[in-house]
């Protein structure tokens, strides 16, 4: 699921197995979504594929120069935007316990990631407690992702049109109570 915490919506979804395939997915389908525009930063737990995937997704080809020497012209390569950040959350867990918790820069510096974190209304830190928190609610609106129950899924066809008819009805339907609007005096 890609999340955006400032708006509270959900902009992505891919439903089963978290798979290098469905990361691929996941990531292309929210730059699509996103018209192609780097977000402000992006953050995600260590799972690898998320790198590849993000390289693969907004890398552009690059001519190289010509060096003057004879001989054939260095090959195209593909680098990143300038403006593109994405950090990382590393869990160290002894005993099922989440010990320690620490950040990464992957792409990007560190301080432009922490610019991004200064202009941020929701965090001041790397995280990915916005998407810890929203599978938890949508565990308790989707009985068929909670575990040991007889509500859970079978069939995979229909766990997946739940899984899209509760994360978008979560967009549409759901009031979030920290973005109200403020009504002013006299009106």
């Amino acid at each position: 699921m890609a999340f955006d915490p400032e708006h509270r919506l959900v902009v992505s979804v891919v439903p089963g197995k978290r798979t290098e395939e469905k990361v691929h997915q996941l990531v292309q389908d929210f730059k699509e979504r996103t018209g192609g525009r780097l977000p402000n930063l992006l953050t995600s737990d260590e799972y690898p594929a998320y790198k590849t995937a993000i390289f693969e997704a907004y890398a552009v080809t690059e001519e190289q120069p010509r060096t003057g020497r004879p001989g054939r012209p260095k090959k195209p390569k593909k680098v990143l935007p300038k403006g593109l950040k994405y950090a990382t959350v590393p869990k160290e867990r002894a005993n099922g316990r989440v010990k320690k918790v620490t950040t990464r820069v992957v792409f990007g510096s560190k301080r432009a990631v922490l610019a991004a974190l200064a202009v941020s209304l929701v965090s001041a830190v790397v995280n990915t407690v916005f998407v810890e928190r929203n599978h938890g609610s949508d565990r308790n609106r989707n009985r068929r992702k909670v575990r040991k129950t007889c509500c859970f899924s079978k069939d995979g066809d229909v766990h997946e049109a739940m899984t899209y008819f509760t994360m978008y009805s979560y967009n549409f339907c759901w009031p979030v109570r920290t973005l109200r609007v403020e009504v002013a005096e006299g009106q």
